[in-house]
């Protein structure tokens, strides 16, 4: 029938190192891009995490709606997943007055309970699973989570740590290389090194997008949400156009997975 999901098909992309690419620019675009509305419009967190909330919904029913894999609508909603999360975590931080700590507590909390009923649920959390409704669910449940923890907790090292956003980079930078070597040196669950490297990435883009945008005297570079927005989203569809883009067998296939 037209417009009803293919059960079979996969409706997320194959993960190379182009995967990686687009999603470490997507969650930098998602920091910018948050600010950018928050801030730099002056609409304040809970009315910028309205109007990302509304983007996402919408974003997300037409995913699933999807019949097969679109990189485009695919990444579209990875990024109203960062702008969302980038707004709901600084606006549970900032305007609620729970703090970094308690953000990321809380988030992290939020973000294993989707895992464990996801599991509980449907047997696995691997992503070459993801080929019903119920599973694309869960998935999106799991991202947005986890992209809003990121939010929290690159600020939380950045700021409460004291790193900085450029050391707070490289900390995050390190975590991800370190989950590379565990990838290929070990025969850890891909499963599990595939979800600690999305979650990863978020932190990570979290803290070069506020590198990027946030004012010299606080340790950034003071350039224009608005720019660096546009220049992250030219780069990542220049990507997705030059990169090749397939619904493809994912991490954990053939063995076990959790």
């Amino acid at each position: 029938m037209k417009g009803t999901p293919d059960p079979g098909a996969s409706k997320v992309p194959a993960i190379t190192l182009g995967f990686w690419v687009i999603k470490i620019a997507a969650t930098t675009l998602g920091e910018t891009g948050g600010d950018a509305v928050t801030m730099s419009l002056g609409l304040g967190y809970l009315i910028g995490t309205a109007i990302f909330g509304a983007l996402l919904i919408i974003a997300v029913a037409a995913q699933i709606r999807a019949r097969r894999f679109h990189p485009f609508l695919y990444w579209a909603v990875i990024v109203a997943t960062t702008t969302a999360g980038t707004t709901l975590a600084d606006f549970a931080d900032r305007s609620l007055g729970i703090g970094y700590a308690g953000g990321s507590s809380l988030l992290l909390a939020l973000l294993l309970g989707t895992l464990f009923l996801w599991h509980r649920s449907l047997g696995t959390v691997a992503v070459e699973s993801v080929t019903t409704p119920r599973a694309e669910a869960f998935y999106w449940a799991t991202i947005m989570f986890s992209q809003t923890l990121g939010t929290a907790l690159g600020d939380w090292v950045a700021d409460t740590g004291g790193l900085g956003y450029g050391g707070g980079a490289l900390v995050f930078g390190a975590l991800l290389a370190v989950v590379v070597v565990l990838w290929f040196r070990t025969s850890l669950s891909r499963t599990a090194l595939f979800w600690a490297a999305f979650i990863l990435t978020r932190p990570l883009g979290a803290t070069v997008g506020d590198y990027l945008d946030k004012p010299v005297a606080d340790g950034g570079l003071a350039l224009s949400r608005f720019a660096a927005s546009a220049a992250l989203l030219a780069f990542m569809v220049a990507c997705i156009l030059l990169i090749p883009q397939r619904a493809g067998r994912h991490p954990g296939e053939g063995e076990r997975t959790v």
